[in-house]
């Protein structure tokens, strides 16, 4: 279940009580005694910016924050202390607790909030002592008459859109083929009030899809192609915003199979964008924000078995764009391609495609963000960077020099799906652009999606990552 938030409107002394406070008037305003003050200003001079206070019945936790640092860091601080007071909270088998800023910081205790829930987050679907294992965090209540009803309400739900994409991550492959997906995507629809049809193999093969019918070629399970919308009657934008996913279930790279030991241990994340592109929509209908959203799922594994396509193939796309295989481990750029040539005839503001693409992207940055790439105008770029800044999923531009489009030409067809050993991620998104004619913003992923350790409040596995910044970013679209 995830972490609950409520507002309140007084505090009670029989409530454990966390403080943000960023000068020593507030320890007065927190109703501290003078010994406490000066307890706490002494564990401040150790370095020690979280202190625990015992009370005997409740705990009393004072997190300082440097309110000099750069905003978006500073936001992000505050999340990385909720981790922390997060984790000794459940180690206190406390249930519920206040969250309060004396100084009225409301931007910075929404941040620690919104820290706290991400951080109680726990994939326990398969344990048999579940039970056992789940956390004593049930509640969280926010003090504060400069935060909203509504600011409150968005936390929740953004929240519980981040978890719901991180559950469909840590899915293991073994419960969710591709059909799986859709079915998980209408439940989120059915609560949301979402629109979803789920085109099946037949509707697939009639469009013509040969990017997503080829790398589904060496699957014993039948491809999807999800499109869900949300078009409420204030929406602001005349033409619609389209957020397209990678939906890859699994892959071992069909027969350009994956080297091992490690490179399959996580590729059940490769649907990462999918579940970002989904879980976002969901949260953008849930909090009726005035936008006119598609998301556009093409979903499968990719395997070797069957009649699985091979290196030296020719498939022919959706807009008729034929493409030599030069990989098959370059499979997700293949769907892709066919739901941006898709996504042409809704006549889109702007496209966003999400996907953990390349193994580039985190050899260039890392897990601490995510590259983007493409045409949309620099106002647009601009504005999804700052949704980046603030939910701290940030961003990267790469270019897209016309030089790398030579790297993708082919002798025998118009492109192949792979360029040179140098500047994989952006030969990837060079092969992306072809096809779209509009706005277009290209994110890859795959450092950020998936954690092989636990990073503050984002777990070890799925992270959620996009939806949050996804959210944002339509929240101040102009």
């Amino acid at each position: 279940m995830l972490l609950e938030v409520e507002k309140i409107e007084k505090l009670s002394s029989k409530d454990s009580v966390c403080f943000l406070y960023s000068k020593d008037s507030d320890l007065k305003w927190a109703g501290l005694s003078k010994e406490q003050i000066k307890f706490v200003e002494q564990e401040k001079a150790k370095e020690n910016h979280q202190i625990e206070i015992n009370l005997y019945g409740s705990f009393i936790f004072i997190i300082w924050i440097d309110t000099e640092t750069n905003n978006s860091y500073l936001l992000e601080s505050c999340r990385i202390a909720a981790a922390k007071v997060t984790k000794r909270i459940n180690e206190l088998k406390i249930d519920s607790v206040i969250t309060a800023s004396p100084s009225g910081n409301s931007d910075e205790l929404l941040a620690l909030t919104e820290g706290m829930v991400l951080a109680n987050y726990q994939y326990l679907k398969y344990f048999s002592d579940a039970k056992k294992k789940k956390y004593s965090l049930q509640k969280v209540k926010i003090f504060s008459k400069s935060i909203s009803q509504k600011e409150i309400d968005e936390l929740n739900i953004v929240a519980e859109a981040t978890c719901a994409a991180r559950d469909l991550v840590n899915e293991p492959n073994s419960y969710q083929n591709a059909v799986e997906l859709s079915n998980s995507f209408k439940v989120l629809a059915k609560e949301s009030g979402v629109n979803i049809e789920v085109l099946n193999k037949s509707k697939i093969e009639a469009l013509k899809m040969g990017g997503l019918l080829a790398v589904n070629k060496g699957s014993i399970d039948e491809p999807t192609f999800t499109i869900l919308e949300y078009k409420p009657k204030n929406a602001k934008n005349k033409k619609p915003i389209v957020f397209i996913g990678k939906g890859v279930v699994y892959d071992t790279g069909g027969l350009s199979l994956k080297p091992t030991p490690h490179s399959m241990d996580s590729m059940k994340c490769d649907m990462a964008g999918a579940a970002a592109a989904a879980a976002s929509i969901f949260a953008i209908a849930k909090a009726k924000l005035p936008a006119h959203i598609i998301v556009l799922v093409p979903s499968t594994d990719n395997r070797p078995g069957g009649d699985a396509y091979a290196p030296g193939d020719v498939i022919t796309m959706f807009d008729g764009t034929t493409v030599e295989v030069m990989n098959t481990d370059a499979e997700g750029r293949l769907i892709l391609a066919d739901a941006l040539a898709y996504a042409k005839k809704y006549k889109p503001e702007l496209v966003i495609d999400l996907a953990t693409l390349t193994g580039a992207a985190v050899r260039a940055i890392g897990n601490y963000g995510s590259v983007m790439m493409g045409t949309a105008d620099k106002k647009t770029k601009l504005a999804l960077e700052a949704s980046g800044n603030h939910t701290y999923e940030r961003l990267v531009e790469f270019p897209l020099w016309k030089e790398y489009g030579e790297e993708i030409k082919s002798p025998i067809a118009d492109l192949k799906n792979l360029g040179s050993d140098l500047a994989g991620a952006t030969t990837a998104g060079k092969f992306l652009e072809h096809f779209t004619d509009y706005p277009w913003i290209h994110l890859d992923i795959a450092g950020p999606a998936f954690l092989d350790a636990a990073s503050a409040y984002r777990p070890k596995g799925g992270t959620g990552m996009g939806v949050r910044l996804l959210f944002d970013f339509i929240k101040n679209y102009k």
